[in-house]
């Protein structure tokens, strides 16, 4: 049996940043207290609205989709600038990286993934939604799937619930399940693999 869980965006937790230069919305987490920063995941919503440093993450490996807006530049430690200006371009790097941000024009939003990479490793896809498609849950895992557009229907067995823009669903099951995905819009799939040490 799959366990499916629906939030919605009044669900979430919006917070302003310690320097003011932007927002975070959590979505989702998975706590720990003996991770280095408190959970084994996290998937937010960023608003950058200045320039400015990202905030360091030991032990943490994050990876980021540009959303909306005009696009931003990343300096990586000392490797050169990185432009990202198109919707769903995606990053990876580690939360130890020194990141500083430079907007191109007006603020961004941002879809942010973070994993403990001693418990936790995670894949993230942007993908279309036309028609039907199907993911598959294994024990080991647990799926964020964020419907940034549009609407959809998941299904598992006798189990159904359905989503519009902004909802997010959350599965998890302790054998290897199927979960049906029906409707028109944009996903965003998040799938957490724990590792066998943790």
């Amino acid at each position: 049996m799959v366990a499916m869980q629906l939030l919605r965006p009044h669900d979430y937790a919006r917070a302003r940043w310690k320097n003011d230069g932007g927002w975070t919305t959590e979505i989702a987490s998975a706590k720990d207290a003996d991770s280095p920063s408190g959970f084994r995941w996290r998937a937010s919503i960023a608003e950058i609205e200045k320039d400015g440093p990202f905030s360091s993450f030991p032990g943490i490996e994050r990876d980021l989709l540009l959303l909306s807006g005009s696009g931003m530049e990343l300096d990586i430690n000392d490797a050169p600038a990185i432009r990202m200006e198109h919707r769903f371009q995606h990053i990876h790097f580690a939360g130890e990286d020194r990141v500083m941000c430079r907007l191109l024009a007006d603020a961004t939003r941002d879809f942010n993934v973070m994993a403990d990479r001693n418990s936790t490793h995670a894949e993230v896809h942007a993908r279309p939604l036309i028609g039907t498609m199907m993911v598959f849950v294994e024990p080991a895992e647990s799926w964020l799937i964020h419907l940034f557009g549009g609407s959809g229907s998941f299904r598992a067995g006798d189990q159904q619930l359905s989503a519009g823009g902004g909802d997010t669903v959350l599965l998890s099951a302790k054998a290897r399940e199927r979960v049906v995905i029906e409707g028109s819009g944009e996903l965003i799939l998040v799938k957490f693999t724990q590792s066998m040490a943790a």
